[in-house]
């Protein structure tokens, strides 16, 4: 019984698909992974985010960015695409045609049901191996609650939990506040009897 090998690629490979595709994958260890679509809550909550942030950081040396803009993380080899990012200073790209940060400061991923087991475990994982990254903030799709993880001075990760619509997120790293009622702006929250019902 003959078993068929899976192709595996080199992360120039990877990267010439890419930019060629008309839909996003990330890589990792020499495998391609097409990624799902965003549902309308999801792309609502991160044209949100990335306005209001935007709002903020206009006049100063940072810099957000959306889900198009890919991130590495060296030390792992992921090549994946966050919700949104922030940069800061100088920032690094992995070659000339400038689509690939290096060197995010601030990483956001909005959670959906098929994502965040993965979004909190093994993505949390490399993304930890960033040096530059000093926040991860997670964002839920199904009710107004969002989680910061801030590296402190000694490797370890502070959690900070704001929840309801009256509640702002103050990132710690990048001088940003971030009003939940803002971020949640024209979202509807389904309804627990909705849900119980599937």
């Amino acid at each position: 019984m003959s078993t068929v090998q899976k192709k595996r690629y080199t992360p120039e490979e990877y990267l010439t698909l890419e930019r060629r595709a008309d839909f996003r994958s990330e890589y990792f260890n020499g495998e391609i992974f097409a990624m799902a679509g965003a549902n309308r809550q999801h792309v609502r909550i991160a044209r949100n985010l990335i306005v209001r942030v935007d709002e903020q950081l206009r006049e100063t040396p940072r810099e957000v960015f959306g889900s198009d803009l890919r991130v590495k993380i060296g030390l792992t080899g992921l090549y994946t695409y966050p919700d949104a990012s922030i940069g800061c200073g100088e920032l690094q790209f992995e070659d000339k045609e400038v689509d690939t940060l290096l060197n995010p400061k601030v990483i956001f991923g909005i959670l959906s049901e098929t994502t965040e087991a993965y979004d909190r475990g093994k993505k949390f994982d490399h993304y930890r191996q960033i040096p530059s990254l000093e926040e991860y903030i997670l964002v839920s799709q199904s009710e107004a609650l969002v989680e910061s993880f801030a590296r402190q001075a000694d490797g370890s990760w502070r959690l900070t939990v704001v929840k309801g619509l009256e509640s702002t997120l103050e990132l710690e790293f990048v001088t940003c506040r971030l009003k939940l009622a803002d971020l949640y702006s024209n979202v509807s929250f389904e309804p627990e009897a909705q849900k119980s019902m599937r």
